[in-house]
Order: C-alpha cells, then structure tokens, then sequence
C-alpha cells in the first residue's frame, strides 16, 4: 500500500527475510535482448494471427432420456426400433445381477458397443416382482448417467417377442 510505514514486526521480518540475499555476478547475468523499434520489426502473416483457435463453445448436455422417446432421432427409425425390426446387434443379460453388477455391465457393454459400431442391444432385465423389478427400474438413471449418456439415442420397452416389459431396446449412437 503506498504511503503506508512497515511496523517494527515487518522490518525485523524483511531483514530475516533478507539476510543471506546477495548480489548477482555480472558476468553471470545474460545481457538483455537488444530492443528492435517497431518499424524494423518483421510484419506477422495474417494467417498466423487467424490461426489461434477459438475458444471450443462447451456443448449443450443432452436431454433426458425417457423409454420410449426420441430426442434426436427421426420418427421412422424410432417406430422401428419401437416395433422390435431393427437388427439387434448385441443381448446383454442382467437377470440376478445385483444392481452394481448390472451397472457396471451395462457401462462395459455399451462401452465396447461403442467401439464395436454396434447400433441396437436387446437389455434383458426381468420384470421383477411387484416392485416391478429395480433393474429395470434404474436401466432408465444409468442410461442418462454422463458416461453412458453421450453414446445413446433412445431406448424403449421391448415386443412380446423379445421379452416385452422385462426388456428394453438401446439404441446408440452410430461411430463418427
């Protein structure tokens, strides 16, 4: 702070402080780079300057997903996927799993479906007791989860065919 004096207390703490500071040898310091007016500087290419990247915009997370909604795929495909005539790529069976197990299988499955170019799975979960099943009920939270969310379109309630209320079609994201 200007114009303000150091205490007594400061003082003693600076020359602590202070005590075994000793000058720089000169011939040890490297001399200063020579000052170049600005008219003998070279001019930087416009391209160069344009190059800097710009901020990257954080995206918009993605929406909830709800069984049975579509939020960025078109009516057709939805209506397929719906009535069970997509081809399903992969069956990931949770019966008796606990739900960490279920969880983590999940998160794997998709994971190296992913990678895999996989589009649809069949996600057998039971239908439970009279609880309706707590597998799957929380296949809908681990789908939306942000590990898990970014590589799914959609997902809904299987046909009769293919388990009907005790499985659900996930359809994911094709591989960019």
């Amino acid at each position: 702070m200007p114009g303000r004096r150091l205490t007594a207390d400061e003082r003693a703490l600076w020359r602590e402080v202070t005590a075994d500071v000793r000058p720089l040898d000169p011939q040890t310091v490297p001399p200063p780079p020579p000052v170049v007016p600005a008219a003998e500087m070279p001019a930087v290419p416009r391209a160069r300057a344009a190059a800097t990247p710009a901020p990257r915009a954080q995206p918009a997370p993605a929406p909830e997903l709800r069984a049975g909604e579509a939020a960025g795929v078109d009516r057709r495909r939805m209506e397929r996927l719906k009535r069970g005539q997509l081809p399903i790529d992969a069956v990931i069976d949770l019966h008796g799993m606990t739900q960490a197990a279920a969880h983590s299988r999940i998160e794997h499955v998709i994971a190296d479906s992913v990678a895999a170019g996989r589009r649809c799975l069949l996600v057998i979960t039971g239908k439970g007791g009279q609880g309706g099943g707590i597998l799957r009920r929380r296949l809908g939270d681990w789908l939306n989860l942000p590990s898990i969310r970014p590589h799914v379109l959609a997902f809904t309630e299987a046909q009769p065919a293919h388990g009907g209320g005790g499985a659900f079609y996930v359809l994911l994201r094709r591989k960019r």
